[in-house]
């Protein structure tokens, strides 16, 4: 079966423990456009998002498709601002009692979708779930890890203690939605995928869920903010570039995310195309392999696996940053719809080291280092990357692998699903990698969950899964997440990116940018995490 947009149709999981009425199922009658609006288009927001979650699951995996999904059914207890300021969400209020313990109050009068009321307890059952989730490719335990015990004072008041001063809690806790106790203790990543338990507080309710297609929301009446314009919300994932611009263009859909850059001459020539956008808290970078003795992907210029890693070698990672034109391919492929960069903030960001510029593009200098290495001749290297993911993720790979020939690294390139790159990187089955990580406006959670370790204990290194480690940057980070005073601990941060970035930890590419394109007579506050939220889409006033 097809949709009315030619798209293969994929099972849809029906949800019948919502209760919901049939009209609010997804089926072929209401997506045809005529039925639509027999049904009160007016009411109907229809968008398509460039990439699909992993899971509903809100636990599942810190990646930001998933999250903003997420953000449609549940709430953290701190929000965040379009522009990542932190404000209060399910928390009216914070403070810090005494070195140990953080003291926040919970908004009364919350209503998860169920009917249950919001309380501590959903709290406290929230975070004790999160490191119980199985098989996670990115654990939110990097954001839970501050919290060594919970107090209930009462059901509108929480105490977390803390070992030691931990000033980072708020930004923590911004991150991680809250789920009801009412799903229970053994409630699974697959109870949320078949929408048993998608109840949260948030603004809208599941109806439905089609992986890799699309999720159809209706309106929660009972949410506690501001409501959203749409009655119901169909949600869908448009992967392929050409189909999103498409479906915009034809009318199909209302807004578009990652506007792909060559299309954006022709869309704002189009009468009745807005564009909303903002500089991105996201950085496209490359992970190299420096947990293997003899990597995988690499083997010298006869196809022979080689007995030691060229990726451990710091000279080696120079030479592959340097031979990275990182202008050219700003220019060239993204067509100016990002900023290189040789860090992880953005500019004018909390923890942006502003003398921390992109390396130099110098191919002599990259032979030079991988002479000196050993590698005169070279080496033949495995660069592995997502085509569904990122602004023109695949062909950065392309243009990447174009420029290692011309230090004698003879590269094969392999595009792939994002979906299945997630996986490769949880084994960390790759030799290099392109991928991208989105801070929440501070660079606590990119040193934390990239640069440091890999220790669950701790939530050190939750997402480096290729090895890298460096005692003097963990070091670093664990002072500063223990210093109260906001101009040291930014200082100590600051170092710590430095070191890590002067050790090729990883290899920063560029910050994107966040743009959308919307048709008709609407608008959308651009949010600089990239999120893509249905109840900010608003009609024109």
């Amino acid at each position: 079966m097809r949709t009315n947009n030619g798209l293969p149709r994929r099972a849809v999981l029906a949800l019948p423990a919502l209760a919901l009425p049939a009209s609010a199922l997804p089926g072929a009658a209401l997506l045809a456009s005529g039925s639509a609006q027999a049904q009160g288009a007016s009411d109907t927001l229809t968008l398509a998002v460039a990439a699909p979650p992993t899971s509903l699951d809100p636990h599942y995996h810190t990646l930001s498709p998933n999250n903003m999904v997420a953000e449609h059914f549940f709430d953290p207890l701190v929000g965040r601002s379009a522009s990542a300021q932190l404000r209060p969400g399910l928390a009216e209020s914070w403070r810090v009692l005494d070195d140990n313990t953080w003291e926040f109050k919970l908004r009364r009068d919350v209503r998860f979708s169920n009917g249950d009321e919001f309380t501590a307890e959903d709290v406290v059952f929230t975070l004790n779930r999160v490191p119980r989730v199985v098989n996670s490719p990115g654990s939110f335990t990097i954001y839970t890890r501050g919290v060594a015990s919970s107090e209930i004072v009462d059901p509108y008041t929480i105490r977390f203690k803390t070992n030691g001063v931990y000033p980072l809690l708020p930004q923590d806790l911004s991150q991680v939605y809250i789920i009801c106790k009412a799903v229970g203790e053994n409630v699974s990543t697959g109870d949320f995928n078949n929408g048993r338990a998608v109840i949260g507080t948030g603004p809208f309710k599941l109806a439905s869920y089609s992986p890799d297609d699309r999720v159809v929301m209706t309106r929660n009446d009972s949410y506690w903010g501001e409501k959203p314009d749409w009655a119901r919300v169909i949600y869908r994932f448009v992967t392929n570039d050409g189909v999103r611009v498409a479906s915009l263009l034809s009318g199909d859909v209302q807004m578009i995310d990652v506007v792909p850059p060559a299309d954006t001459p022709r869309l704002r020539g189009t009468q009745g195309v807005t564009f909303s956008e903002i500089a991105s808290l996201r950085c496209i970078y490359l992970k190299l392999d420096t947990e293997h003795d003899s990597s995988p992907y690499i083997t010298g210029m006869d196809g022979q696996r080689l007995n030691r890693n060229p990726l451990r070698d710091l000279r080696v990672r120079q030479a592959l940053s340097i031979a990275i034109n990182r202008p050219a391919i700003v220019d060239r492929v993204m067509q100016g719809v990002a900023v290189p960069t040789g860090q992880m903030m953005p500019a004018g960001a909390n923890g942006y080291v502003a003398d921390l510029p992109a390396p130099p593009y110098d191919p002599d200098r990259a032979r030079a280092l991988l002479a000196e290495a050993g590698y005169p001749q070279g080496f033949q290297i495995g660069l592995i990357g997502p085509n569904n993911r990122y602004v023109n993720d695949s062909q950065i790979i392309q243009a990447i692998g174009q420029m290692w020939q011309r230090i004698g690294v003879r590269t094969r390139v392999e595009a792939m699903p994002f979906a299945v790159l997630a996986q490769r990187q949880a084994r960390n089955d790759m030799s290099a990698m392109l991928i991208g990580w989105a801070t929440a406006g501070e660079p606590s959670t990119a040193l934390r969950g990239n640069l440091t370790t890999r220790i669950p204990d701790k939530g050190f290194g939750t997402v480096n899964f290729n090895g890298y480690s460096n005692p003097g940057v963990d070091a670093l980070v664990e002072e500063g997440m223990r210093t109260a005073d906001d101009e040291r601990r930014e200082d100590i941060f600051k170092r710590a990116m430095r070191m890590a970035m002067e050790d090729v930890a990883l290899v920063p590419l560029h910050m994107q940018k966040n743009v959308w394109a919307l048709r008709g007579p609407l608008t959308y506050e651009a949010r600089a995490d990239e999120y893509t939220m249905a109840a900010g889409v608003k009609r024109a006033r």
